[in-house]
């Protein structure tokens, strides 16, 4: 009987995984990402077999092998340089989001959130491209990879739509081998490019991947690493809202009622003026920031756990009309993209990965975003009855916004700076996002824990 089980299980994950390949039209994407290779195998049955051995949590080296191929032939695939790995991400999310957009409200704030996590790789030495890369939790040089991520989100379901796998333009903090080709004129040759160029120039290339390729977004979210009044203008020239944290540095000023001020500065002005504070937040004023010879807008909040006058966040938006508490609700999204990182760690082996070749890295971190975002759309099936079809959409309501006050819990707990404290609200908030998944589906990924 335990046979039996197993067999039926196994057999609804691949009903699952056909179901889904098909929704995003993975055949027809091929074409669009250079699959060129001159075999009988095709994108589809490789990268289902992808999927597969992800939920299965076997390393290429261990999986079963298909039946149309072997191992050799997958890793073949996920090593090939002219695959554009990135382009087949922003082109699986777009199908999934043209799918949701009829369940959501037409009033909801489309945002795309970006940040990076620390892909570790201590074991390897020869890697291309593998460089000490900075652990600010640890606050020590370690040997691997920053993932540059960019998520979509529409306040209930997160999609990863594009990435970046960051090493370091410095010679001296390089470990593994240099770039095999720098060629601008391959896909192999200009992701390398990327990794070695500063951070924040790749945030806006990949935000201009994912907008050219019809990735619907009104706001940009992203936390201190990436603010700057440099940052907040070229979002503004491409439309797109910056919705950030700012650093609280003595040395960028902002001009409140003819005179500059830090940001620092400024809350003591605020707080000297006798101004109320509001129950949920300190202060808000629009401030004017400088880029070069351009001056643009900025509204700021100050958020401050109560009773520690003393601590507090600063919240930043280039959309001057949204009010102090619509920001730090939209801000809030941005635990989403970490309850990504936490899931594709701990259930889907992100950081666990033996291969060798840069570009198969590549490769498999665009499995592991699309893996997540199978699961979030079984997810999202599961929440949301308006899904099901045309009665159950007529009945029901569009599913609520994240709440006001659960922002605010994640910005304290980001003000606390308490790593325990943090990391309970991404579980919890994991937690509830795989209570939402098919029971299936839901047995297998923890039996991987």
């Amino acid at each position: 009987m335990k046979s039996i089980k197993q067999l039926a299980e196994k057999n609804d994950l691949k009903n699952v995984i056909t179901a889904f390949i098909k929704l995003i039209g993975l055949a027809k994407l091929s074409k669009k990402v250079n699959f060129k290779r001159k075999s009988v195998v095709s994108l589809t049955a490789v990268v289902s077999w992808l999927l597969a051995t992800k939920f299965a949590r076997h390393s290429l080296y261990r999986a079963q092998a298909a039946k149309e191929f072997t191992i050799r032939t997958a890793r073949n695939v996920l090593n090939d340089g002219r695959i554009n790995w990135q382009r087949l991400l922003c082109l699986a999310a777009k199908q999934l989001i043209a799918r949701l957009k009829p369940v959501i409200d037409r009033r909801r704030r489309l945002a795309l959130i970006v940040d990076d996590t620390l892909m570790s790789r201590s074991c390897s030495q020869k890697t291309e491209l593998l460089a000490k890369v900075y652990d600010h939790n640890l606050q020590k040089f370690l040997t691997g990879y920053r993932g540059l991520t960019l998520g979509w989100s529409d306040a209930n379901t997160f999609l990863p739509v594009n990435f970046a796998l960051m090493s370091t333009g410095k010679p001296h903090n390089l470990v593994g081998h240099p770039a095999v080709s720098n060629d601008q004129r391959s896909v192999a040759g200009k992701r390398r490019c990327q990794a070695q160029r500063p951070m924040n120039t790749i945030t806006l290339e990949l935000i201009d991947q994912a907008l050219a390729n019809g990735v619907p977004a009104q706001y940009v979210l992203f936390d201190s690493w990436f603010s700057s009044p440099k940052m907040f203008w070229q979002l503004k020239q491409r439309k797109p809202d910056g919705v950030g944290m700012l650093k609280q540095s003595i040395k960028i000023y902002y001009r409140y009622r003819g005179r500059a001020y830090g940001v620092k500065d400024l809350y003591q002005r605020l707080a000297a003026s006798n101004r109320k504070r509001k129950e949920h937040y300190l202060y808000s004023c629009v401030v004017e920031a400088h880029y070069q010879d351009h001056r643009f807008p900025l509204k700021l909040v100050f958020v401050t756990k109560r009773g520690n006058k003393s601590r507090y966040l600063v919240l930043a938006t280039t959309q001057i009309q949204l009010q102090p508490a619509e920001i730090i609700q939209l801000y809030g999204r941005r635990w989403q993209i970490e309850t990504y990182f936490k899931a594709a760690k701990q259930y889907l082996a992100l950081n666990k990965s033996q291969i060798q070749d840069y570009d198969g890295l590549c490769g498999y971190i665009a499995v592991t975003g699309l893996t997540y975002d199978l699961l979030a759309w079984l997810e999202r099936q599961n929440k949301d009855d308006r899904t099901i079809g045309d009665l159950f959409y007529l009945m029901n309501t569009a599913l609520p916004d994240i709440k006001f006050l659960d922002a605010l819990v994640y910005l304290i707990a980001v003000l606390q700076k308490v790593k325990k404290d943090i990391n309970k609200q991404v579980a919890q908030t994991l937690a509830n996002f795989l209570s939402y998944l098919p029971a299936g589906i839901r047995k297998v990924l923890r039996r991987q824990v």
